[in-house]
């Protein structure tokens, strides 16, 4: 039972930084884009975000773990690095910006859906993280219907 626990909390652990990179990633968004409509809504996905992370937490604390985890991933600090990198150079910085977003919420996707198969997560926290896979999902279909339109 411990092993299924500790792969659990890792797993928890790994959406957990995902979340934060996230919030971050969104946090820089709004303050890059030029759209108004844009910086409302990276807001927006940012404090989602921050809702997602503490659920997360509360949820690792459940399962026995310790949530300490305020800085993200080395992916996505390097994803945020880049995202600032690429507008610096690209003309329509918001087409740009919109681009990066969709790359890391189709891998916040793939990294809910292993995460769902975990056997250990009890259906309490099952619900939690069905629920913000649906919010990530329903980001992404917003993100790319905004960046087709500013392809356009």
């Amino acid at each position: 039972m411990r092993n299924i626990n500790e792969q659990s909390i890792a797993n928890l652990m790994h959406l957990l930084s995902i979340c934060n990179d996230g919030k971050e990633g969104y946090k820089t968004a709004a303050e890059d884009v030029d759209s108004t409509e844009l910086k409302t809504l990276f807001s927006m996905y940012s404090i989602q975000r921050a809702e997602f992370e503490m659920q997360l937490k509360k949820a690792i604390h459940q399962l026995g773990g310790n949530p300490d985890n305020e800085t993200g991933g080395p992916i996505g600090t390097l994803h945020r690095v880049w995202m600032d990198i690429k507008t610096a150079f690209t003309k329509n910085d918001d087409e740009a910006i919109l681009e990066a977003c969709v790359t890391g919420e189709k891998s916040a996707l793939e990294a809910y859906d292993k995460v769902i198969t975990d056997p250990g997560i009890d259906a309490e926290i099952m619900t939690v993280l069905a629920t913000q896979r649906t919010g990530v999902a329903d980001c992404l279909k917003n993100i790319q219907i905004l960046k087709d339109q500013y392809a356009n």
